[in-house]
């Protein structure tokens, strides 16, 4: 099948959707490589995602037809979807992300936003409001956008490791969001010169105050005492009071 809008458009009448609709569709299973689509479209339930392992899901989950029908035509155009994509896109040419990035693994649109996710960069762009945003996927690895819920205009990813928020995700911007940042190298830690402790000199010993006169006669008469009580004999006496006399 060629990408004529005759071709199309008898994709269109046999799934009953607009021309429209079969080319928003196109466009997304361009961009998921034809293996998955993230879309939104009012006809095809609003925001919803498809996969070919199965998986389908729409903003009007309560509508089991329309949920059948947009499976069945995702699996159509996946299955005449050229290796290269058709003719009136490229997958590429039209862009509005950094071109440095390359061709995206996915993208898609929300809450009036769109975003396309570049796995081998680690990056995700983020178009809103006419200006265009890059962010560090930091190692994360995007699968889909979460259902949002509240109202809120934030992006949430989903993944293997569960939800990302688009705010916790570092803002990148000028020449460095379509490449990978250079390390910066971490200096060499430089050895410290060698000072010897100071030696510790014991400190010199007081000198033993000398025994004044009062002390050794004080010292004596309680020898002499002890003497005469029979605690000291003579010689005992004798040899400490030649002692104590030898300090005077």
């Amino acid at each position: 099948m060629t990408d004529q809008p005759n071709g199309l458009q008898t994709i269109a009448d046999r799934h009953g959707v607009s021309l429209d609709a079969v080319r928003h569709l196109v466009r997304a299973l361009e961009a998921g490589h034809g293996t998955m689509a993230q879309f939104n479209h009012p006809e095809l339930g609003g925001f919803g995602q498809w996969s070919s392992g199965g998986m389908t899901m729409i903003g009007n989950m309560f509508d089991s037809g329309l949920k059948a029908r947009v499976a069945a035509l995702c699996g159509a155009l996946a299955d005449a979807l050229p290796p290269a994509g058709f003719a009136e896109r490229d997958g590429v040419s039209g862009a509005w992300w950094p071109r440095g990035l390359g061709r995206p693994a996915t993208s898609g649109a929300q809450n009036g936003q769109r975003y396309a996710y570049f796995p081998h960069a680690q990056r995700v762009a983020v178009e809103a409001d006419g200006q265009v945003a890059v962010y560090d996927t930091e190692g994360h690895h995007i699968t889909g956008v979460s259902q949002q819920q509240g109202g809120t205009r934030s992006l949430r990813f989903s993944g293997p490791d569960g939800v990302i928020d688009l705010e916790t995700l570092r803002r990148i911007d000028g020449d460095a969001a379509g490449q990978d940042e250079p390390s910066t190298p971490e200096p060499t830690p430089q050895p410290k010169p060698f000072t010897p402790e100071p030696l510790q000199r014991p400190e010199p010993a007081a000198p033993r105050p000398p025994s004044s006169a009062d002390d050794v006669l004080a010292t004596l008469e309680r020898l002499a005492e002890l003497q005469r009580k029979g605690v000291l004999t003579e010689g005992e006496f004798a040899a400490k009071k030649a002692e104590l006399l030898a300090r005077l």
